[in-house]
Parts: C-alpha cells; structure tokens; sequence
C-alpha cells in the first residue's frame, strides 16, 4: 500500500484525495492513510473503488457528513462519477450507452453479464465516449448511472474490448489495471454546494500514449 497521499480537498467535514492503485478504499486502507498522514481523528469511507483502481475519493470527517455523503453516493443519490479507461481496440460506436445485466459472485469476486433477471442480478448502466484511439488501444471517458461491483470492467470486456492490464477479465496486455476514477462530483453535506474534483492517471504506459489528450483536458471536463 502506498503511504503517499495527495489532497485535492479539505475542510472540517470533508476531504478528497486520491487513492493509488492497490491500496484499498475501506479499514486498513485509505482512512487509516489519511489519520495517520494529517493527525485527523476521524475519518469515514462512504463510497468505494476497486483495489486496482486509482483516482479520486471522497471521505467524510465526522458522523453527521458520513450519513449525508452516503446517502448522496446511493444508488438514488446525486454524486457523479467519471471515469477514464484504456481498453482494447475500439468500439464500434464511438459514443453510446451500455446496459447490461450482472451478477457478481462474492465467493470468486467476479461478476458476470447475465440474460435474466434472477436473485442477486441487477441492472448496470454506463456512458461512454470515445477520446482517442492509438496502438490497437482506446481511450474512453465513462459516466457511470449505476455502482455495480467491476461494472466497467466487466461490461467492456463483455464486449470484447477488456481494460487494459485486467487480467481477471480477459486483457492479456502486461501493464497495471488502466482504470482511473477522473471527475467526482457531489453536494457538500454542510453548504450544499457542489463540489468538483479531479485528478489525471500516472504518467506510464498504457495512460503515456494518450498524453496530449490527457494533459489537453478533454477528459476531464465536467
């Protein structure tokens, strides 16, 4: 786990940061990070990302905007999150929605594309764009509807177009998970006011090949 931690917002209720690849979102992960980093007492995780995925999270510093972030972070609140992604090849459509139903398999940590509504499916919804393409690879910028377990993950790569170094999900391409959590955006538990962070994936490969679109911007316009 990383001990390196980069702020991108603070004030007494809140905090964002970004959480490099492999270090978990929950306990022993980033909030005992960011304790130990800035002597905070307090520190509540109320959305999460995958170990492998980097980018923006929020955190809340007391009980009262832990309960108000995580009713905002639901599945009917009004946080949105953005992603950028490498996958491989490109999408026949350069722009579109993909709906799916999945299934996540707690016992293998694995969710499946499914063809009907059972116990323990549910419906997962995202939006894409494409940025760039380079190298057999696409860079896409995703807005996801819906929090579903790998969920961009598996819906690419059930399109044949898996993320790049995500072998759990079919990429044979040797390189960290290319997944970064860009654009986050939400309503502060306290003001109300809406708060925007973002932060740009490292600067190694497969993100090197999309430096001037990257650095440009275009992906993390809100």
């Amino acid at each position: 786990m990383s001990e390196e931690l980069t702020v991108l917002y603070r004030d007494d209720s809140i905090i964002c940061c970004v959480k490099e690849p492999g270090t978990v979102s929950e306990e022993p992960g980033m909030p005992s990070l960011i304790r130990r980093s800035l002597g905070l007492p307090e520190v509540y995780c109320v959305h999460r990302l995958d170990r492998d995925t980097g980018g923006v999270m929020a955190f809340a510093l007391n009980r009262n905007s832990a309960a108000s972030l995580s009713r905002s972070f639901s599945s009917e609140g009004s946080a949105c999150k953005r992603y950028l992604t490498v996958i491989s090849g490109a999408m026949e459509e350069k722009s579109g929605t993909l709906n799916d139903l999945l299934f996540h398999d707690s016992r293998k940590n694995h969710s499946y594309i499914v063809d009907r509504v059972r116990k323990g499916v549910r419906e997962a919804s995202l939006q894409y764009e494409t940025l760039a393409e380079c190298g057999g690879m696409s860079l896409i910028s995703v807005l996801l509807h819906s929090g579903r377990t790998h969920q961009i993950r598996v819906q690419f790569s059930g399109r044949q177009h898996p993320v790049a170094g995500d072998r759990r999900y079919g990429s044979d391409m040797d390189c960290p998970l290319a997944l970064w959590a860009s654009i986050l955006s939400f309503d502060h538990p306290v003001t109300g006011e809406r708060i925007d962070v973002c932060s740009s994936p490292p600067n190694r490969f497969p993100w090197d090949q999309f430096t001037d679109q990257i650095q440009s911007g275009m992906p993390l316009r809100p």
